[in-house]
């Protein structure tokens, strides 16, 4: 027999909370790996949208929306595959079989829709700030990450010492960066 659910909690005993950015009077923190939330629509125009320039396989387009939002806008596969089967469903796209993978072409139906709403509708990135120009600092932050655990794991006492102060260096020297005058000059190597 199941115990009965009390008013406010879900049978895991979390709270429910009836406005989903609030819990108790304060905003709801996302997580580390919180993503920027896109409405749904706005998939299926990224990727015809992409899709316009060339076809693609699945991964080639979820690295593309995250390329052309400078990182801000890294959608799931769980969002990308199954707009691309609707697509497909449409007659927009067609799916075939290339080398092991599914390539991804956007049909004449497609290029047609894609042309007349580019008139109409915004630039599915626009929202986002665009694409960003600059250094892809997650990737590099990634690969400093990767060289970090190397060093604790591998290196000798003293080469993490050294890998620490780099890191507590590197950590000052990017917030004097912010602490620059736009104009300024940049902290010096």
């Amino acid at each position: 027999m199941r115990p009965t659910p009390q008013p406010g909690r879900h049978r895991s005993g979390h709270h429910h909370h009836p406005d989903p950015t609030q819990s108790g009077g304060r905003p709801i923190r996302r997580g580390r790996g919180s993503r920027a939330r896109v409405a749904r629509g706005d998939v299926r125009l990224a990727l015809l949208s992409i899709l316009a320039e060339e076809p693609m396989h699945g991964y080639q387009l979820m690295q593309a929306i995250s390329d052309r939002s400078g990182g801000r806008w890294i959608p799931s596969p769980g969002a990308v595959y199954p707009a691309i089967s609707q697509l497909e469903d449409e007659g927009l796209v067609t799916v075939n079989a290339q080398d092991g993978r599914k390539l991804v072409t956007l049909t004449d139906t497609g290029r047609q829709l894609v042309e007349e709403q580019r008139a109409s509708r915004p630039d599915p990135f626009a929202a986002l700030g665009g694409t960003r120009q600059e250094s892809d600092l997650r990737g590099l932050l990634e690969q400093v990450h990767v060289a970090t655990r190397t060093v604790g794991r591998n290196g000798t006492d003293a080469q993490a010492a050294a890998a620490a102060e780099i890191l507590k260096d590197t950590r000052r020297r990017l917030y004097l960066l912010l602490a620059e005058d736009a104009d300024g000059p940049t902290p010096a190597d």
